[in-house]
């Protein structure tokens, strides 16, 4: 009996966790695996594989995918395993030697734990209710018989999911355009298959079929709604994020050569990375010996130093101190130090942020002046109307339905306008933004446009 007793015990941690090990009646074993065999079916029909009934509680966060839940799995999962693990410290460790203190702060935890793993049960159980199409009231059975509940529900011919996980995930209408663009010597190539990240035990698409050349001498508007990928492309073409992508500048594999390429390009970030206690002039000399070769004489970095100073009217200013600057002041000394490298690409995430018009204006002139050097600049910015004039070309991306970022425009001014049939860019942001944001829900439509016309002059400059 007792070696019995054994087998069920480790049976039990396997196969259902160990917050049933103290359930080892006849009734609570039964019951613990009709869920996971009602898992298993209910995994089955919504077109996941069954066996993830038998992992604790991880088979939480999969059955909340099932029921269009996933935000509530993840929270499901972290609450289960702090359960789990504090039912068996319970049981293997004795809490007689621990201070009455602790031991109420310990039961407060797992309390409110407890009523975490309860009430976001209940919106999954719910969820999964909705997408099988089964009554409201089928929830109490879900909280208090949740084994019959979970046995009826997957192997009932009668309850079918009326969408599956990867349904769930709203499949985006839009087409892979399957094409690149042929790189060239000058200036930027970008042909982008794919950019993601592991999220939560499964892979994530960020960027997806993003292939353009942009020239010298070009200074390029990034526009997209938030979610977009904006900054996250920024940092796949300047290689501090890779992607699975070829990026090319001036005929340099970005990746493959980053530490020798990356002091060709510029990347000014939205926030302003640049100590207080200092002066403005001792700020640039600093940049200057950090990114500069160490082959440059003292003369030329000094020339440099102030040349790049006089661009971005700092010269007046170069003994003030950086905490005493203005906030247009202290953009342009972020902006100064990445440009006295003198890159080839130059990359701006938000430098207007937090400027008025004036300010704004005379900011992106400067920006416009050192494209015409032959420069390659890209920017963001949430007020493009009242600078379009300044800028030669414009990258639309788009979140499509499966949420991942596209490029739903490449190409002139003029022709962005007449591509979405839409005069101000504000107005092509708010075309492919998605509904629930305010926007027109139209960004798998103008992606498959765009994809499906070929854009392959435009694409390839």
């Amino acid at each position: 009996m007792a070696i019995l007793k054994t087998i069920l015990n480790v049976l039990s941690v396997i196969l259902t966790g160990v917050h049933f090990i103290n359930e080892l009646n006849t009734v609570g074993f039964v019951l613990s695996i009709m869920f996971i065999i009602g898992l298993a079916g209910i995994f089955r029909k919504s077109g996941v594989s069954p066996y993830w009934a038998l992992v604790p509680c991880y088979r939480l966060f999969v059955l909340a995918k099932c029921a269009d839940r996933e935000a509530e799995g993840k929270a499901l999962f972290f609450a289960e395993l702090f359960y789990e693990l504090d039912t068996l410290s319970g049981v293997f460790l004795n809490y007689d030697y621990i201070d009455q203190t602790s031991q109420i702060l310990l039961s407060i935890l797992s309390l409110t734990v407890f009523v975490i793993l309860r009430i976001y049960n209940l919106r999954v159980f719910q969820g999964l209710d909705e997408v099988y199409g089964r009554k409201r009231r089928h929830i109490w059975i879900w909280l208090f018989f949740r084994g019959f509940a979970a046995i009826s529900t997957g192997y009932s011919k009668k309850w079918q999911p009326s969408m599956k996980v990867e349904d769930l995930r709203a499949k985006s209408l839009a087409a892979i355009s399957g094409g690149t663009v042929d790189p060239t010597d000058t200036g930027l190539s970008v042909n982008l298959e794919e950019r993601t990240v592991s999220d939560f035990m499964h892979k994530k698409c960020l960027l997806r079929d993003i292939h353009l050349n942009i020239k010298p001498g070009h200074m390029v508007l990034l526009l997209g709604g938030s979610g977009s990928g904006k900054t996250t492309f920024l940092n796949a073409v300047n290689g501090y994020e890779k992607a699975k992508a070829r990026v090319l500048l001036n005929g340099t594999d970005v990746y493959a050569n980053y530490k020798k390429i990356k002091y060709d390009i510029g990347f000014v970030p939205q926030q302003n990375l640049i100590r207080g206690k200092d002066t403005v002039e001792n700020t640039v000399n600093d940049a200057s010996k950090m990114r500069l070769p160490l082959s440059v004489r003292k003369e030329d970095m000094i020339a440099r130093e102030n040349e790049v100073m006089e661009v971005f009217g700092l010269a007046q200013s170069r003994k003030s101190m950086v905490e005493k600057l203005s906030g247009g002041m202290l953009r342009r000394l972020s902006i100064a130090i990445e440009f006295v490298s003198n890159p080839s690409l130059f990359i701006l995430d938000e430098p207007d942020s937090g400027l008025d018009g004036v300010m704004a204006r005379e900011l992106m002139v400067q920006l416009r002046k050192i494209a015409d050097q032959g420069k390659i600049v890209i920017v963001i910015t949430h007020t493009p109307d009242r600078v379009i004039d300044l800028f030669d070309d414009v990258i639309v991306l788009a979140r499509d339905k499966d949420r991942v970022g596209r490029l739903a425009f490449y190409g002139p001014i003029d022709e962005a306008r007449a591509f979405f049939d839409r005069q101000e860019m504000e107005k092509i942001v708010m075309a492919v933004n998605a509904k629930n944001v305010g926007g027109e829900g139209r960004a798998d439509e103008f992606i498959e446009k765009y994809a499906k016309c070929g854009n392959a002059e435009v694409a390839n400059g």
